[in-house]
């Protein structure tokens, strides 16, 4: 019952960065393949109608990871606090700076919260993928499953890390440069042009970053956790999900030679996005939070979940909460579907 949860509370999360992956890719490519303000505004629309919806993802992964694993959640929420904060103002940031050029067009005010909507996405790219690395390094957890940890101290590892390290910043990198690719993708598929042509270039730029870091936190990762490397070794039918990440990978390259397949590149982009959090996820079970002071204080799927009866009702409400979501996101993203101009709506 327990994997159960973390493999669904894992899809979720698979889930929110495949989609609103795609929201702060345009946001951090939006100063950069738009060039007036009319480009900006069918990048606005692109992701306009959908934006926020995706953003429901992540409440609900967060919601089900305080239902399923509540330890987690409590040690998790108070050692992350800053960053969380700091992430909480990002998308405050990021909807507003929405909102706001859509309902005050200025020749002062649209460029500003332009800069603010690309800004913020950026750092949302960054720091989400900090947490990943943090998540998969391990935190200084005490024997009471509890850690604090500062926004950095020397950059280095060890059992008193910062939240930022040589390391984190390698997965924030490497997030990075996956959603710009993801985001040029969309952009390239739901518009048309001159910007879908720089979107395209964007995304054919960015494949190269991607390649590079994706070597590079692979190598990183398997020398900072070895129980990635272990759990490989000891269930290697696991590797299916790195061959999807390489798949994807290839594909995007492959797709981007072609003129006429948008949505083929966005779907490989996607198969990347996936192979790689499935790969983490694989990797650190049964983790949920490994501790770098001592393996023994690591919080695992079984010394952080809720009582299994309420595990075993909850799973129930769970599918009939997610039968609901995914009927209103295939329906929503078959309304929206096709090109998108300037004047396409921005908001949901």
């Amino acid at each position: 019952m327990v994997t159960i949860w973390f493999c669904l509370i894992a899809v979720m999360i698979a889930v929110y960065v495949v989609l609103d992956g795609f929201d702060l890719g345009a946001g951090i490519i939006h100063l950069g393949v738009a060039r007036t303000d009319s480009e900006r505004r069918a990048v606005l629309g692109a992701i306009g109608p959908v934006w926020d919806g995706n953003e429901v993802w992540l409440l609900a992964a967060g919601g089900t990871l305080f239902f399923a694993y509540p330890v987690l959640y409590a040690s998790s929420f108070s050692g992350f606090y800053l960053p969380l904060m700091m992430v909480l103002w990002l998308l405050i940031l990021r909807g507003i700076s929405i909102e706001f050029r859509s309902h005050l067009e200025s020749p002062i005010w649209s460029p500003f919260w332009d800069a603010i909507f690309s800004g913020s996405s950026a750092l949302l790219a960054i720091f989400f993928g900090a947490a990943l690395g943090n998540v998969v390094r391990g935190v200084p957890l005490d024997a009471s499953g509890y850690f604090f940890e500062p926004l950095w101290t020397n950059f280095k590892l060890g059992p008193s890390p910062g939240i930022l390290d040589w390391y984190t910043v390698l997965v924030g990198l490497a997030a990075y440069f996956a959603l710009t690719q993801h985001g040029a993708l969309w952009v390239a598929y739901k518009t048309t042009g001159a910007l879908r042509e720089r979107a395209r270039h964007v995304a054919s730029g960015a494949w190269f970053g991607v390649v590079a870091f994706t070597i590079l936190i692979t190598w990183a990762t398997f020398r900072v956790q070895p129980h990635v490397p272990a759990s490989f070794a000891v269930r290697p039918w696991g590797i299916v999900f790195p061959i999807l990440a390489v798949a994807g990978l290839i594909g995007v390259r492959w797709f981007l030679r072609r003129n006429d397949a948008d949505q083929m590149t966005f779907f490989a982009s996607c198969a990347y996005l996936l192979g790689m959090l499935t790969s983490v996820v694989f990797g650190v079970y049964p983790y949920v939070l490994p501790a770098c002071t001592n393996p023994a204080f690591s919080l695992t799927i079984y010394n952080a979940k809720a009582p299994n009866y309420g595990l075993r009702i909850g799973l129930i409400w769970w599918f009939i909460g997610m039968a609901l979501v995914v009927s209103y996101f295939t329906f929503l993203y078959r309304h929206v579907s096709g090109k998108v101009g300037a004047d396409t709506e921005t908001t949901a």
